[in-house]
């Protein structure tokens, strides 16, 4: 687990925005630009007006679509949440515009499903950082902060009334592999933001709970928590180690347990959101 000094610096972020955004341009250019395809968001307006009307250039309509959005993100959210956005955007636009690479991807729904798992790793890593990809990313953001509108539905009904006008303009098969190809970078995406982020919560329920909870603290650096609890055939109070982990110390602290009582109760369970302690800090903007 990286350290929240190291997460929290201004290079770290960079790194992550730079990358992020690299990956998600050579995706759009390299595929969804060669077949005309219409992605989600800011850039699939933009994408939308260019191919429809065939005017200016994909990267300019994006940037002057996202002068409006950093205004308010200047006004609502933050400085430096605006300067990570306005670096991806720029960084992004820039390579956009000047790279010419084409994957050579013949077949309309392989190249849908490539893209869109691409784009979701890019915007995934970037979303990682304090910033944001620019375009829609700044409104949903504010939304989620202002008014708890998920990031998800916000994006649902802005994307379903965008490939509604796209249906207008171009080929269903075209316009239905682009839905296909934002599906395939809605969960690309999802699994970029939790893949590092990813904990187990365990718990113990064994005779010996001190002595396992004092290994938790002294192995493992990490905090405990004994819960009182009563069997439920015994009637018997017993006392449960709650703890927290990632996924390579797991199968360490099993053996540990079972090591200290072979009778004890392992569980463990999937945590994606695990705030506080010496874990995660609490993203802010």
């Amino acid at each position: 687990m990286l350290d929240t000094r190291i997460t929290s610096s201004v290079p770290w972020n960079l790194l992550l925005i730079t990358a992020g955004s690299a990956v998600l341009a050579l995706a759009l250019k390299g595929i969804a630009f060669q077949h005309a395809f219409i992605p989600g968001g800011m850039f699939g307006v933009a994408s939308l007006v260019y191919f429809a009307g065939g005017v200016g250039h994909i990267s300019i309509w994006y940037a002057l679509l996202n002068i409006p959005l950093f205004i308010v993100a200047w006004k609502f959210i933050s400085q430096r949440f605006l300067l990570y956005s306005l670096y991806a955007m720029v960084f992004f636009t820039g390579l956009y515009a000047v790279v010419d690479v084409n994957f050579h991807i013949e077949d309309q729904l392989y190249a849908a499903v490539t893209c869109g798992v691409l784009s979701g790793l890019g915007s995934g890593i970037v979303l990682r950082s304090l910033g944001s990809n620019g375009g829609l990313d700044v409104m949903g953001v504010l939304f989620y902060q202002k008014f708890n509108i998920g990031l998800g539905k916000f994006y649902f009904f802005f994307n379903a009334l965008l490939y509604a006008f796209s249906f207008l303009f171009f080929e269903n098969d075209l316009v239905i592999a682009s839905m296909i190809m934002l599906f395939c970078t809605s969960f690309a995406m999802e699994y970029a933001l939790s893949v590092f982020s990813q904990r187990k919560m365990v718990l113990v329920i064994s005779a010996k709970p001190k002595e396992i909870s004092e290994i938790v603290n002294r192995e493992f650096n990490m905090g405990s928590t004994l819960l009182n609890g009563v069997g439920g055939y015994s009637g018997a109070p017993k006392q449960i180690v709650l703890t927290v982990i990632n996924n390579i110390q797991l199968k360490r602290l099993e053996e540990i347990v079972f090591t200290i009582d072979p009778a004890a109760l392992f569980i463990a369970e999937n945590t994606f959101s695990v705030i506080g302690s010496n874990l995660a800090r609490r993203k802010i903007y």
